[in-house]
């Protein structure tokens, strides 16, 4: 899951709750001691969901369709994939939450760790939340994101697959989304 997923499913959480859950990926190690409880928590539930999604046997599956020499690299790029079913899913209902209004203003207000200082601002002023539900903005961003890796992009060479496998990532999606919500239950 990445930044609008992991958004959604802390929404019923304090701002701090939520804030932990959007920095979670720019903050190393276990000992959370420097963060107030409540943003250690949101940390804390950020990892349980990418553990849960990591481990589920549909994303494997998922992952098992891409091209084989690339499959060590496609959870990136399927993590931006259920950002952007969420976002398709939320807009297709015509739900307009204040939840992005709530994430900007946090992201705005508040220093990004590190590791996200440069990208949080560029998240916000250029709407990445709600552009998520464009696909070819979705895999601008993967693309984006495998130019920042290490080494040669091996996200942007997914692109073809995912384009070619849509249908059935959206499948993998609306199963795995209220799985992850029941398993999740009350802890947001």
């Amino acid at each position: 899951m990445n930044f609008l997923a992991h958004a959604w499913l802390a929404r019923g959480g304090s701002d701090d709750f939520l804030y932990g859950n959007l920095i979670a990926d720019g903050v190393k190690g276990r000992d959370l001691s420097a963060w107030p409880a409540a943003v250690a928590l949101g940390i804390r539930h950020h990892r349980r969901v990418d553990a849960y999604v990591d481990r589920h046997p549909l994303v494997a599956e998922a992952r098992q369709r891409a091209p084989r020499e690339l499959r060590r690299f496609a959870g990136i790029a399927l993590d931006l994939m259920w950002d952007h079913f969420v976002a398709e899913a939320l807009w297709r209902d015509e739900l307009e939450t204040p939840l992005i209004p709530r994430c900007y203003r946090l992201l705005a207000a508040r220093p990004a760790p590190a590791r996200l200082a440069g990208m949080m601002p560029l998240l916000v002023e250029q709407d990445w939340l709600r552009r998520y539900r464009d696909f070819a903005f979705t895999c601008r961003a993967i693309d984006g994101i495998g130019r920042r890796l290490s080494g040669a992009n091996r996200l942007a060479p997914l692109i073809p697959w995912l384009s070619e496998d849509y249908d059935r990532l959206r499948a993998d999606f609306k199963r795995l989304w209220p799985e992850l919500e029941a398993a999740l239950g009350d802890e947001s």
